[in-house]
């Protein structure tokens, strides 16, 4: 009896230790397969973070199932690690059939409103649509009327998106200083009349900030084809020296058909983008094109920076100035490509200290200093600096013209190493400008003097040189030196240098030869009224 109760203690204490013993390797496979499981989660919450970005938790779900339902298949067997698939990124318009990790676009913006205290302000935050035809100018209000609070802000213009604004003012004078308006997307203009009312001088307006900055790789399309027909055919004062071979050249090519207009357009026309009052502006990067009028102004500015931009409209296109300048001082342009239907630069009354270099002129009117004095009105113009320039098809190089009756004067001006490339008339200076039929004959004119033109080289297709200076107020202290000028028929009368009432100095032989111009000072020269002297 006592043999049979300890065998069957033994029985019992081996059954024991054997369940213990299974147990314990169950316990471990269940922690190495937890192990498995823990590693497995880590990885997918990197991959979470990658699809959140992304905005496609579905996909994600799918792969994080598809993955533990491996781990549980592979169990019981070793199987080898698979290398890490290689991502792709999804086709153009793919929507539905998304790689689990997408690379970020090129620019994302922010869902949700900026934090308080940024810096950064996307107008699709403030409701922007950027489709081209919801009209996004309250959200364009909206994101400025935060970023103007903030010193050295930026506005978020994004790429990749269309925005239809109406005519806008960005608006100090209690905006913080040093805002960035960040344009990396197109601005098209409403071409519908009922949005300008009876007409506005501007459409989009920089006004009284100090260090405001336009930069970025977008477009402000003014959509303008419509305007330019109410004012086709346009006139400048110079057309008159321009007299065809053949008067079929007279007949102006017919405007495009004004297909984006629902009726007439108002009588004053917008400028694209203009900056009134400001200091410390820089503009570079953008493309400004199909302004109605003028595409991009300063009045009453200091301390101007303008590079690296372009203007395009077409050569038709009427009093299309590139830049215009007015009463505006301390101002450097460079490195940008200038095409228009008028002058590529245009430096108004008021001007000075004015720097410009490299630039790219055509077609257009050339770089003109004027017109000035119209009215009866009083023009100072002084130190201008125009050079490195390249110009091609253009109407005029470089220019002064002002009106009969104007008082003020044009001093300090440089021009140098132009080159140029069938250009109709490549040195002018015309105190007789009109751009009416006929003008008044008027005896005061503002005055000009200290005018120097080196290196201008190239071609012309209808005369070299035009100075056509005031009997009472002659153009004195005009310097010429390497001048070559060469002609080219094409289809129009051409002419020799011509010359009245300008005084200056010949400083190397010209060609053609400038016989015309008279060496010295005049014997006599009327003297302007302390009023009227700038």
């Amino acid at each position: 009896m006592i043999m049979r109760r300890s065998l069957r203690l033994g029985s019992i204490t081996m059954i024991m230790l054997m369940a213990v013993l299974v147990w314990s390797i169950t316990l471990e496979t269940c922690i190495a397969r937890r192990g498995r499981h823990w590693r497995h989660n880590h990885r997918s919450s990197s991959d979470l973070s990658d699809s959140l970005s992304s905005k496609k938790p579905k996909t994600h779900t799918h792969h994080s199932h598809h993955s533990s339902h491996n781990n549980n298949h592979n169990h019981h067997q070793k199987s080898k690690p698979k290398p890490k698939p290689k991502l792709k990124t999804p086709a153009k318009g793919d929507h539905n059939n998304s790689p689990v990790v997408s690379r970020p676009p090129k620019f994302q913006p922010p869902s949700l409103p900026p934090l308080k205290g940024s810096k950064i302000f996307n107008v699709m935050d403030f409701g922007a649509k950027g489709d081209g035809k919801c009209d996004d100018t309250k959200a364009f209000e909206g994101a400025w009327a935060a970023a103007c609070k903030v010193e050295a802000s930026m506005m978020i213009i994004p790429p990749d998106y269309t925005f239809l604004v109406g005519p806008i003012s960005f608006s100090g004078p209690y905006c913080q200083a040093n805002i960035v308006f960040q344009l990396d997307g197109t601005i098209i203009a409403p071409t519908d009349a009922k949005s300008w009312g009876k007409g506005l001088m501007w459409w989009i307006d920089f006004t009284k900030l100090k260090g405001i900055k336009v930069q970025g790789k977008g477009v402000i399309d003014g959509r303008g084809s419509g305007w330019w027909q109410q004012d086709y055919p346009f006139i400048d004062g110079e057309t008159k020296l321009i007299v065809p071979l053949n008067n079929s050249v007279h007949q102006n090519t017919p405007m495009p058909i004004r297909s984006e207009l629902d009726w007439k357009m108002p009588s004053i026309k917008p400028t694209a983008l203009r900056f009134y009052g400001s200091v410390g502006v820089e503009v570079s990067g953008i493309t400004i094109q199909n302004s109605p009028q003028c595409h991009l102004k300063f009045d009453n500015c200091v301390d101007v920076l303008v590079h690296d931009m372009v203007v395009s409209s077409p050569g038709d296109s009427p009093n299309t100035d590139g830049i215009h300048l007015q009463n505006t001082r301390d101002v450097l342009i460079h490195s940008s490509t200038l095409a228009c239907g008028d002058d590529c630069i245009s430096i108004q009354t008021g001007c000075s200290n004015v720097y410009i270099h490299n630039i790219n002129c055509g077609p257009g009117h050339g770089i003109s200093i004027g017109s000035l004095g119209k009215d009866s009105t009083k023009a100072c113009v002084s130190n201008i600096t125009v050079r490195d320039v390249a110009m091609h098809n253009t109407m005029t190089g470089v220019r002064i013209k002002t009106w009969q009756g104007g008082v003020g004067s044009v001093k300090g001006i440089l021009f140098s190493n132009i080159q140029l490339n069938e250009v109709q008339l490549p040195i002018v200076i015309d105190q007789f400008y009109c751009d009416h039929t006929t003008c008044k004959n008027q005896t005061s004119a503002v005055a000009v003097e200290g005018v120097t033109y080196e290196k201008i080289k190239g071609t012309y297709t209808v005369k070299p040189v035009h100075f056509a200076c005031s009997d009472d107020f002659p153009c004195v202290d005009v310097q010429l030196s390497g001048i070559e000028l060469k002609p080219v028929q094409e289809r129009y009368h051409m002419y020799d240098p011509f010359c009245w009432q300008t005084f200056g100095e010949l400083n190397t032989p010209t060609l053609p030869p400038i016989d015309c111009l008279q060496i010295g000072k005049p014997a006599r020269n009327r003297v302007q009224s302390d009023h009227d002297v700038c």
